[in-house]
C-alpha cells in the first residue's frame, strides 16, 4: 500500500505549519544573526521574511494545481523535469535532515546542555515513533505545542517590554562563550551590535535566520493528507506565515533591545529574556518543547518526500510502503529519523544550520523555476509574474553569501546524489528481464 489518506483541515494545516516553524529557530538563531549582522539585524530579519513570503506563495500556487505530496520535488518533476525535481528532492531530504538534527540538538541545549546530542537521539526515536502512529497525531501534538509555547513566549516577550530583569550572562561569561560557539564560522563574531563586519555579512545573518521561517515547507508536503487542497493549503500557509513574521519580528526586538551585545554569547536568548530563575526555567521548557514539535513537522515532512520519491523510483522502493492501519510511510520515518540522529551525534547545531539554509534556500529556487514554468505552460495562476523572479535571484543572493564549505559540500552532495541516480537508472534499462 502507497496510498495516504486526507484527513487534516485548515486548522489542522496551520498547527502542523505553526508547529514546524515555530521551534528551534525562534529559540536559536537570534545570536548567530546579530553576531553577523550586528545594527542591521532588523534588514536581514526583512530580507528573510521577505524570501520567506516569496516561496510560500509559489509553493501555495503550485500546491493548487498539484495537490500531492513531495512539495517542490513533485512540482518540480511535473513542470520542469525528471533530473531538477530529483534535485529539489534531493537538496530537501538533506537540507531538512540537517535542520532536523540541529532542532533536535538545539533541544537538548535546552534539557541538558552536557549531553544535548544524546538527547537530541533520543527525541529524533520518540517522535518519529509518534509520527509513524498517524498524522492526525501529528496535528494533534503539533496544536498542543503550539498552544503552550506561544503563551510562554508572548509572556517572555512582555516581560522583556516591561523592562523587568534579564537572566544574561555576565562579561567573563560571555566572553568565554564567544570563541567556543558552534556558529563562529560563520564570519566570526565581530563587536556585537555594531555594523556588519562587511558589507554582505547582513545578507548572510538572513540565511541563517530563513532556518526559522523554513518550516512551512511541511505543509505543502500534505498534499495528499488536507481536505480540499487546493482551498486548505494556500490558506494555511499565509496564515501560519504572516503569524510567525509578526512573533519573529517581535522577538528580534526584544532580545537585541533588552539583552544587547549579551545576546552574542547566549545559547537560550528567549529564556534570558526573563530574569526570574523559576519563569527562566519555564521558557527553558518551552524552547525545548517548541523544538520538539517543529523536529516532529520536520520528520514527517521528510517521510512525505522520501515516499514521493520513492514511488517515482528515485529513492529505493520501499521507502514508498505506507502502513495499513496508521496509513504512514513508516519506512521513511524510520530511515530519515536514522539520518537524523546520526547527524546530531557527530556535528555541532551552527554547521548544521548553516548547510541546512544552503540546501532549503536551493529547493524553494527549484520551487519558483516550476512556477514560472507552470506560467509559460499556461497553467491557472493567480500569481503575479515577477514574484517566482524576484524569489529566484533572492534565493541566490542569500547563498552566494553563506560559508562557501557549506556551498561546497551542498553542490557535491547534489552532484553525488544525480550521479548515482543515473547509474541506477542506467542498470534498471540495461539490466535483462526476467524470464
Amino acid at each position: 500500500m502507497s496510498e495516504l489518506e486526507r484527513r487534516i483541515g485548515v486548522p489542522g494545516a496551520i498547527a502542523i505549519g505553526l508547529g514546524a516553524m515555530i521551534g528551534a529557530g525562534l529559540f536559536f538563531v537570534w545570536a548567530p544573526a546579530t553576531a553577523l549582522a550586528g545594527t542591521m539585524l532588523p534588514a536581514a530579519l526583512a530580507l528573510a521574511g521577505a524570501i520567506a513570503v516569496l516561496n510560500a506563495l509559489s509553493t501555495a500556487q503550485l500546491a493548487m494545481e498539484h495537490p500531492v505530496s513531495g512539495g517542490a520535488y513533485a512540482y518540480g518533476r511535473a513542470e520542469v523535469g525528471e533530473r531538477v525535481g530529483f534535485a529539489a528532492g534531493w537538496m530537501f531530504l538533506t537540507g531538512k535532515t540537517a535542520s532536523a538534527a540541529a532542532i533536535a540538538v538545539i533541544a537538548g541545549q535546552h534539557v541538558w546542555p552536557e549531553h544535548a546530542a544524546w538527547v537530541a537521539a533520543a527525541a529524533v526515536a520518540l517522535l518519529a515513533a509518534l509520527n509513524m502512529l498517524g498524522v492526525r497525531v501529528t496535528a494533534w501534538v503539533s496544536s498542543g505545542i503550539v498552544a503552550v509555547v506561544l503563551v510562554v513566549v508572548v509572556a517572555a516577550l512582555l516581560w522583556a517590554a516591561a523592562g523587568l530583569p534579564v537572566a544574561a550572562p555576565d562579561d567573563a561569561q560571555w566572553l568565554a562563550a564567544l570563541p567556543g560557539g558552534d556558529f563562529g564560522f560563520v564570519g566570526g563574531t565581530a563587536l556585537p551590535l555594531a555594523p556588519p563586519a562587511h558589507p554582505l555579512a547582513w545578507v548572510t545573518a538572513a540565511g541563517m535566520l530563513f532556518f526559522a521561517f523554513a518550516g512551512y515547507a511541511r505543509m505543502a508536503t500534505l498534499g495528499e493528507e488536507v481536505r480540499r487542497p487546493r482551498r486548505t493549503l494556500p490558506i494555511a500557509i499565509v496564515v501560519a506565515l504572516a503569524a510567525v513574521l509578526a512573533l519573529y519580528g517581535a522577538t528580534a526586538w526584544a532580545t537585541s533591545a533588552r539583552l544587547g551585545q549579551l545576546v552574542v554569547g547566549s545559547a537560550t536568548p528567549v529564556a534570558d529574556l526573563v530574569g526570574d530563575p523559576a519563569l527562566h526555567a519555564l521558557v527553558l521548557g518551552a524552547g525545548a518543547l517548541a523544538c520538539l514539535g517543529s523536529l516532529m513537522g520536520i520528520l514527517a515532512g521528510l517521510s512525505r518526500t522520501g515516499l514521493a520519491m520513492a514511488r517515482e523510483r528515485d529513492l529505493p522502493g520501499p521507502l514508498s510502503m505506507v502502513a495499513a492501519r496508521t496509513r504512514t510511510p513508516v519506512v521513511a520515518e524510520a530511515t530519515v529519523a536514522l539520518a537524523a540522529i546520526a547527524a546530531a551525534l557527530l556535528l555541532p547545531a551552527g554547521s548544521l544550520v548553516a548547510f541546512s539554509s544552503t540546501c532549503v534556500l536551493a529547493y524553494y529556487a527549484v520551487a519558483h523555476l516550476a512556477a514560472m514554468r507552470m506560467r509559460r505552460r499556461g497553467g491557472r495562476m493567480w500569481l503575479p509574474a515577477w514574484v517566482p523572479w524576484v524569489g529566484i535571484a533572492m534565493c541566490a543572493l542569500v547563498v552566494a553569501t553563506l560559508p562557501w564549505p557549506g556551498i561546497l559540500a551542498a553542490a557535491a552532495w547534489l552532484g553525488l546524489g544525480l550521479a548515482a541516480r543515473e547509474v541506477v537508472r542506467r542498470r534498471r534499462t540495461t539490466s535483462p528481464l526476467p524470464h
